[in-house]
């Protein structure tokens, strides 16, 4: 219950952000992002290929954008300052899913530990919302009077995520010759973990999102857009396991390649 109060009170946050900026006349765009994602945990070898496209997901979300270039009120542009014309502030929705594996050497051979950590996996599953404020270097003006077709841009902003990762494992105890597909069991899982290291609890926590992206000028009333985002959580139960060692260093993060459409409000 604390934490759908939580999420309503960031809900409200922005919505009554939004409504003050409507008032004020500036102009609104929507949009929909979908594109792969790879999600960096403690599932594999870190930096290792075959863990960064093994475990690969797929995110989808809804975008909606303040343009401080233009005003919908009086279908003009707005006064001509530096951040009207180069900055927009975004906010998002959006929902991400990824099967997660163990890769690397670690995990290869007939050692019962390789074993333990080729039958676990896991699925991470993250609802987000949040504002980013992109910077446009180019004049937003231009690009939406066709001065040029690509406008690139960076951001940085924070996300709210709520976490439901699953966890399980199939590994088949030596000595019955049986799985019992138990993660409380510490005896299914590589050795020097400790015990609570497997947590698939549902659970919340706020994200650092930074990204680089290009739009390009389809029409007058919308854009294609491509953005490449790094989001960092504040957490390292994102993905279901925290085992502690001293191999595990950095909470988890994702990065993710989107595509998206934009469409210009009148």
């Amino acid at each position: 219950m604390h934490k759908i109060k939580q999420f309503s009170v960031i809900l409200l946050l922005i919505l009554g952000a939004k409504c003050g900026f409507a008032q004020l006349g500036f102009s609104h765009e929507i949009g929909a992002i979908a594109g792969p994602v790879q999600f960096r945990s403690d599932f594999g070898v870190r930096n290792d290929g075959g863990t960064n496209f093994g475990n690969s997901g797929f995110g989808v979300g809804i975008v909606h954008y303040i343009n401080f270039a233009y005003r919908a009120d009086c279908n003009c542009y707005s006064t001509d300052t530096y951040f009207n014309d180069h900055f927009k502030i975004r906010s998002e929705i959006s929902f991400n899913k990824t099967k997660l594996e163990h890769h690397g050497p670690w995990a290869e051979g007939n050692k019962e530990d390789a074993k333990k950590l080729r039958a676990h996996t896991g699925e991470a599953n993250n609802f987000d919302i949040g504002v980013q404020l992109e910077y446009f270097p180019l004049s937003i003006r231009d690009f939406q009077g066709f001065a040029y077709r690509l406008a690139p841009f960076v951001s940085l902003g924070a996300h709210y995520t709520a976490y439901n990762p699953k966890a399980f494992t199939s590994y088949v105890d030596p000595v019955s010759g049986m799985a019992d597909n138990n993660i409380l069991n510490a005896n299914n899982f590589w050795s020097s973990w400790e015990p609570g290291s497997i947590d698939p609890s549902s659970g919340s926590a706020f994200s650092l999102v930074t990204s680089v992206g290009v739009r390009y000028k389809l029409t007058e009333l919308s854009d294609l857009m491509l953005d490449l985002r790094l989001q960092t959580y504040f957490s390292d139960w994102v993905d279901g396991l925290n085992h502690q060692l001293e191999s595990n260093k950095n909470n988890d993060y994702l990065i993710w390649l989107n595509f998206g459409y934009i469409y210009y409000l009148d």
